[in-house]
């Protein structure tokens, strides 16, 4: 698929060059960029914040304009619209130097904004992660937190870059159906659905799998562990919730160990009002002390084993984009415990290939935990429908197909369209 992408290229005198335009490092394109250097495509990566050195890789770094927006409503417009200023200065200096044949980048951030402007005859894909409403959504999902009429103001205009990016794209797509069914029904029709994939052959079953704790502790399949992995420690993630439940539990299952990953970052949802630590609040709330196992950060790898030794892997998430952890714990074959949420129900079904709990209900999520320590044999057979799910709907290689597919289109399109205009030049 990649080397036939490569030959469609219209100058084959030489290599394809592929632009990447993310904010953080290659983020969800970090298995399509691998895909493409072993090609032999080259590749670019514009970014604000580089990533380690990756062989073949040319990184260009950016830095948005700081500015003091003129209205609350405005930050994040006119964040992402510096961003877009300041890509677009990178792709100036491509087009005289080394321009590229296809352009790819996330519509969220304001980086393709002026993607088309610049280099109006190169091809531009989007990646659209998350369209944000202010009904049915991460926005008004906790009733304690409603949002003002100063909050649906600010929500609707951080969007305002994304839409006049898809505008000027020549393709899209994202990554499940939920994330799809969030963007306005008047351009859904441009956004096609395929995910990052997950790698099926690093993340499997291991019986014989061991983690080590930090104490020393050695824990394998069959204890009863119960994890709980987000990128930071935040209510988006259900964190509270999972802390309160895992109390509950710990009196149930007096030789349960608990291990949580995660920062204790801000994360996706707003800083608490005191300036505390969600961790902190939450072992000084249950009490659980020793019984918490707190990992900052795990190498992947170690994750992988963690995964693969877990008894009752807990997955929480308020209606927001689905994490890969959760993806990837299935596909090590855990038994998920998850939020009855939208997200997580597109991946896992009730009693079919998991378990799920109402989101805010400590007493019953502690008690499907405690159910998923009690019957570790009986469930073995969700576990293993949990993987097989993986594997048929988001296995990394075909899903890297479904991607290419949708580059090899763009180029052969872009190269027809280009003949055309030369052959009318000629005439």
């Amino acid at each position: 698929m990649v080397e036939r992408c490569v030959a469609l290229w219209r100058g084959s005198g030489r290599i394809m060059h592929v632009l990447f335009v993310h904010r953080s490092g290659s983020g969800q394109f970090f298995h399509l960029i691998d895909r493409l250097l072993a090609a032999g495509t080259e590749v670019t990566l514009v970014t604000e914040r580089a990533e380690p050195n990756r062989p073949g890789l040319q990184q260009v770094t950016y830095a948005p304009n700081a500015a003091q927006a003129a209205s609350a409503s405005l930050a994040a417009t006119e964040y992402h619209v510096r961003t877009g200023e300041a890509v677009a200065a990178v792709l100036k200096r491509l087009r005289h130097d080394d321009q590229p044949d296809l352009i790819i980048g996330h519509t969220g951030w304001g980086g393709l904004l002026f993607a088309k402007d610049v280099l109006p005859e190169t091809p531009v894909l989007g990646y659209c992660e998350y369209y944000y409403n202010a009904e049915n959504s991460d926005f008004d999902f906790d009733p304690a937190l409603g949002p003002s009429d100063s909050d649906r103001m600010r929500l609707r205009m951080r969007n305002a870059a994304q839409l006049v990016t898809l505008q000027a794209v020549d393709a899209a797509y994202t990554p499940t159906r939920w994330q799809h069914r969030q963007y306005p029904a008047n351009v859904r029709d441009r956004i096609a659905i395929c995910h990052d994939g997950i790698d099926t052959r690093l993340c499997r079953p291991d019986a014989e799998a061991t983690f080590t704790l930090p104490d020393g502790r050695v824990l394998k399949r069959g204890d009863e562990v119960v994890t709980f992995v987000a990128r930071d420690l935040d209510p988006y993630r259900g964190y509270p919730q999972f802390m309160r439940a895992a109390a509950l539990v710990a009196q149930a299952r007096p030789d349960a160990t608990f291990v949580v990953v995660g920062g204790d970052g801000v994360g996706y949802g707003r800083p608490r009002g005191d300036g505390r630590l969600w961790r902190e609040v939450m072992l000084e709330e249950t009490g659980l002390g020793e019984r918490m196992v707190h990992i900052p950060w795990l190498a992947h790898a170690d994750l992988i084993r963690l995964f693969q030794v877990s008894a009752a892997h807990v997955y929480l998430s308020v209606p927001f984009v689905l994490s890969w952890s959760l993806l990837e714990a299935m596909a090590c074959g855990c038994l998920v415990v998850g939020s009855r949420t939208a997200p997580v129900q597109e991946v896992v079904t009730e009693r079919r290939n998991g378990l799920l709990a109402p989101f805010f209900d400590r007493t019953a999520l502690a008690a499907t935990i405690v159910e998923a320590l009690q019957r570790q044999e009986d469930y073995e057979v969700l576990r293993r429908a949990a993987r097989a799910m993986v594997t048929a709907k988001f296995e990394l290689e075909a899903c890297l197909d479904r991607q290419l597919g949708l580059i090899e289109r763009l180029v052969a399109q872009n190269d027809f369209a280009l003949a055309e205009m030369d052959g009318l030049a000629a005439g």
